[in-house]
């Protein structure tokens, strides 16, 4: 599950921890961002992907529990001048889902540059971070779904909000996909989400970190700092039966709380069904938008703190924050991200 946050094992391994996806329409094709590996760890993180680790960004197709296709990048070695050989395979199918299986090369090239292969074209490097949020803020959320208690904002003002990310950057892969590959045509229905996995002594690979909707860890699981919860592992197909009543539970109690829904049970089992599973929707060729009425995809401009707030506590909460990049111009350009 996605998390920028200073913790032990991040600032260890960050480059296998997920910050962000975003996906979203971009010149006649879809735009897919996978961040890693933030700076907020400490200022001397270890920059780069990590050369025995897999980046995957799973597609489901029309509500289907299991992805039919997966693009999977690879890196090697850092080499003199601080670039990263890259390659990219398309997997379809049942392919899609094995971890044994090969796919197909699509697609080679080096870190920050653009590379280009069939219906793709791709970019990776460090960038400018989009996300957003003030921290201060985030902790008077993270009191109340603890406790199951009323948040508390008299330390926080939203006329002195801040930006807490300001000035860090991340690791991010970008990947355009054009509304001519078969699968991703203009009006498919499709459900997102990435995952890094890492080589085993034995030969296979472990899922370490996944990542569809924004904000899961944070709000729900802060104080997993070594994260070691079981949604970090399973498949989205899991989420529900296997962690539906947590989630429900603990939107249940700060409701209940702050007094938000008249059936707190209720309104927590359907904030449990529209984030589980884990899988970010989205309608191939229409304008991204990660808002309070509408969840389809994500621009680097959408408000996603802001938005996953407010249905956690079912109240409208404003952050007093927004992007420094407009819609318009990431909308406009490629590689979509800011290089650092």
């Amino acid at each position: 599950m996605s998390h920028h946050l200073d913790t032990p094992l991040a600032a260890q391994g960050g480059q296998l921890y997920i910050d962000d996806l975003y996906v979203f329409n971009g010149d006649r094709a879809t735009v897919f961002v996978m961040d890693v590996n933030s700076s907020v760890t400490k200022a001397d993180i270890k920059r780069g992907f990590h050369a025995e680790a897999r980046y995957e960004i799973k597609i489901h197709f029309n509500g289907a529990e299991t992805e039919e296709l997966t693009y999977r990048f690879a890196f090697g070695e850092l080499d003199g001048d601080a670039k990263q050989i890259l390659q990219l395979y398309e997997l379809t199918g049942a392919d899609a889902r094995d971890d044994a299986a090969m796919g197909t090369p699509i697609a080679e090239g080096r870190t920050g540059e653009v590379s280009t292969g069939g219906n793709v074209r791709i970019w990776a490097g460090r960038i400018t971070d989009p996300f957003f949020v003030d921290l201060d803020e985030l902790a008077t959320i993270n009191g109340a779904v603890k406790n199951g208690s009323r948040v508390d904002r008299s330390a926080w003002r939203v006329d002195r909000a801040k930006n807490s990310f300001a000035g860090t950057t991340v690791e991010s892969i970008v990947l355009e996909v054009s509304h001519d590959e078969p699968l991703l045509r203009d009006g498919t229905e499709i459900g997102v989400w990435c995952r890094t996995l890492l080589a085993t002594d034995a030969g296979g690979w472990r899922q370490i970190n996944r990542a569809g909707h924004p904000m899961m860890w944070p709000i729900f699981w802060p104080h997993d700092t070594d994260f070691s919860d079981p949604a970090n592992f399973r498949h989205p197909s899991k989420d529900l039966p296997e962690g539906g009543e947590e989630i429900a539970s603990a939107v249940a109690g700060v409701v209940a709380a702050n007094g938000t829904a008249p059936d707190p049970q209720a309104y927590g089992w359907s904030v449990a069904r529209q984030l589980y599973p884990d899988v970010l929707p989205y309608k191939v060729g229409t304008a991204a938008n990660y808002g309070f009425a509408v969840r389809n995809g994500r621009t680097m401009a959408d408000n996603a703190p802001e938005v996953m707030f407010s249905m956690v506590l079912n109240t409208g909460t404003t952050s007093g924050l927004t992007s420094d990049v407009t819609k318009a111009a990431r909308a406009t350009t490629f590689p979509y991200v800011v290089p650092a």
